[in-house]
């Protein structure tokens, strides 16, 4: 009895290791990446200490199921320099082979990071800047990390 016990042990360790390397051989990214734009750069409030903006974004999702997203990572560059960064929690759901926005109120003090940025966002006033946005969404899909985006463009500020 004792000889069975320690087989089918033997036989269940044997399985969860083929089970695991089988796991590990499968490719490293089973979600293609989505295409974040940021679409939106829109001033809140102007103060001597702090301005606030509203960056507003839109995602392709390329894949043929839902993405849902459980969290942004995002670094926006205004001309070169670092504008914005974070992270923050979400509830979007960007749906099969399809398109949707979302918005991140964020609050900067401009003055004190970066006098020449400030610079760039009033030239932005009156017309394009260029901009690179990378960052990650988090998909709340079992066993998949977090997904990376990078994109760039030219964005007015309103």
């Amino acid at each position: 009895m004792e000889k069975l016990s320690r087989r089918l042990t033997v036989v269940g360790l044997m399985a969860t290791i083929c089970g695991l390397s089988a796991c590990a051989s499968l490719p490293e990214n089973l979600i293609s990446a989505p295409d974040v734009k940021l679409r939106g750069i829109q001033v809140m409030g102007l103060g001597f200490k702090n301005q606030t903006f509203l960056l507003s974004f839109d995602i392709h999702n390329p894949n043929p199921f839902a993405l849902p997203v459980s969290h942004v990572r995002y670094d926006v560059r205004l001309d070169g320099m670092r504008f914005a960064s974070g992270e923050t929690p979400s509830e979007i759901s960007v749906p099969a082979s399809g398109d949707t926005e979302f918005a991140i109120s964020v609050e900067l003090d401009l003055l004190s990071t970066a006098p020449q940025l400030l610079s760039i966002v009033r030239e932005g006033a009156r017309g394009e800047i260029p901009y690179e946005l990378f960052g990650e969404l988090g998909v709340d899909v079992p066993f998949t990390p977090a997904v990376s985006y990078r994109s760039g463009g030219a964005i007015q500020l309103n």
